[in-house]
Formats: structure tokens, sequence, C-alpha cells
């Protein structure tokens, strides 16, 4: 049973730091890529960013383009999002999903963790 679960999140002032995870099991992680989205109230969800399974590429949005970064350990089968300089419009939901990479780009992963929160608030 293919599972992702996400940590990390939670209550963060302005310039500050979080890391999530992205834990999966059920599936080896090495031959999906894994995206990063967020929703905030009242908003769609958006697409932050994905790494690829076989060469390592990635995508950031422009909004968390040079302040969060994607990171992959396959021997954990755990996916990481490092945010840094954090502003309270990155307050959301935050979601893994694994699937081929079309998909993940696309936001139409097959499969999604059930997300974790973070607020960015002083």
């Amino acid at each position: 049973q293919v599972q992702l679960v996400e940590s990390g999140g939670g209550l963060v002032q302005p310039g500050g730091s979080l890391r999530l995870s992205c834990a999966a099991s059920g599936f080896t992680l090495d031959y999906y890529a894994i995206g990063w989205f967020r929703q905030a109230p009242g908003k769609e969800r958006e697409g932050v960013s994905c790494i690829s399974s076989s060469d390592g590429s990635t995508y950031y949005a422009d909004s968390v383009k040079g302040r969060f970064t994607i990171s992959r350990d396959n021997a954990k089968n755990t996916v990481y999002l490092q945010m840094n300089s954090l502003k309270p419009e990155d307050t959301g939901f935050y979601y893994c999903a694994t699937d081929l990479w079309a998909k993940v780009v696309a936001g139409a992963a097959d499969y999604w963790g059930q997300g974790t929160q973070v607020t960015v608030s002083s």
C-alpha cells in the first residue's frame, strides 16, 4: 500500500526556517518523482517544488526560488523541503505527492499524503 506521510510543519516567525519531510512506504521512491504542493485558505492548491527520480532535476515555483530547497534520500525513502526566509504568504497546508514526473508537475499525481500545516506569523 502506497503511503506518504508529511511532517515538520509548525508555527514560525517571518524570516525563520522549517524542514518538511515526506516519508514514503509501500513502494520504492527511487523510481518516482516527488512534488510538494501547498494550499492556503481560500486559494487554489499550487505547486511548490518537484524533484525527479532519474537525474535529480528540480522545479521550483517562482515564489520560492532561492528560499526553498528540495532533496531526496532514497536510502531513507524520504524527500525533504528545506524552507528558509519564510514569509507570511508561505502559510498553508503542505502536501507531498508522487507519481511519474509529468503527472507530478501537472498536479495530477495519483498518490498524496495527508499534509502538514505551515504557519508563518509573528
